[in-house]
């Protein structure tokens, strides 16, 4: 089967298009026809030997939406969708024809989604699921989301919204919130023209919010922190290529914030079918829109994953192969 492929980890340059022998499921895995795989931020990463997990040589990709060819008695031919455990890292992952999954990693495709729109669910949505629950967002509450138009801000957005919270989004220019009209956030900060923490608090009657959703980082890390209310919580899920930052710890600990950590990696097969599971039934009703994708062939994965890897692809990619 065609996949992509690195022998070796370090660089981009090692990731291959290349004709591999179809994945063996042992027990009761389940073997898997790819239509469609998520492209993430952490899949150019784990080529790049940034993922201490991964070993090599490797087949990455983290989500996969296709159906079951063989496997235990009633599986077969079923439309699944699915992501989680090491899949990617520490077993072949879902960019390739075809992929091997463990029972409990694969879940019904929500009717009426594609392939492509269910195969951009998983990490995605997966994150911004942990950060609403580890940061215990309520009601009535502000979140104030770095990154709001990249693929877990935006789930972020949704599901603040739907638990009854307001949504601040952040926008680098003003034209970059004019192209997310279909987010339901109450206001936006402009980075453009308007500081971050001082933008937050004029939309706040001066409190702050109550919880970040920081999927930037680096140099962004700081002002998330003096945007928080007291007793706030940040959620800090990217690292921006800066793995180490600074802050005022007086600040911090007078202000009684929390600071709050998201790993995706951490989460295995059942314990994120579980979420998606949850999830399906509002994909399904359309309380959550389908995601919106790039779809792209498998063999522009190598192209794709310098695109994504230099913030230039501008929207979520799914690989088809």
């Amino acid at each position: 089967m065609r996949a992509l492929r690195f022998e070796k980890t370090g660089s981009l340059d090692f990731l291959t298009v290349a004709e591999v022998a179809e994945p063996k499921p042992l027990g009761t895995e389940l073997l898997v026809r790819v239509e469609a795989a998520g492209l993430n931020p952490s899949d150019p990463k784990n080529v790049l030997g940034l993922m201490h997990e991964t070993t090599a040589p490797r087949t990455p990709g983290r989500d996969f939406a296709g159906t079951v060819v063989s496997g235990p008695a009633g599986t077969v031919g079923q439309r699944v969708f699915g992501t989680g455990g090491n899949l990617g890292f520490g077993r072949d992952g879902s960019h390739a024809e075809f992929v091997a999954v463990p029972p409990e990693a694969a879940v019904p495709i929500p009717a009426g989604l594609t392939s492509p729109q269910a195969a951009a669910i998983g990490v995605s949505y997966l994150a911004a699921f942990a950060a609403v629950r580890y940061a215990q967002l309520r009601a009535g509450e502000t979140l104030l989301v770095l990154g709001t138009s990249g693929s877990v801000g935006s789930a972020a957005a949704r599901l603040a919204h739907r638990l009854g919270a307001r949504v601040i989004g952040v926008s680098r220019k003003k034209r970059d919130a004019a192209a997310a009209p279909a987010l339901p956030v109450d206001a936006w900060i402009e980075l453009e023209s308007t500081e971050l923490a001082p933008g937050c608090r004029a939309l706040t009657s001066g409190r702050g919010a109550d919880v970040v959703l920081d999927t930037v980082g680096g140099s962004l890390f700081e002002a998330c922190l003096a945007a928080l209310a007291q007793r706030g919580r940040q959620v800090a899920v990217a690292s921006g290529g800066m793995p180490r930052v600074s802050f005022n710890l007086v600040d911090f600990y007078h202000n009684e914030a929390r600071l709050i950590g998201v790993d995706t990696l951490k989460w295995g097969f059942a314990e994120s079918a579980q979420v998606l599971r949850e999830l399906a039934p509002l994909f399904e009703s359309g309380e959550l829109p389908p995601p919106d994708v790039t779809a792209v062939p498998l063999d522009e994965g190598v192209d794709y994953y310098r695109r994504v890897n230099a913030g230039k692809a501008g929207g979520k990619v799914v690989l088809v192969p």
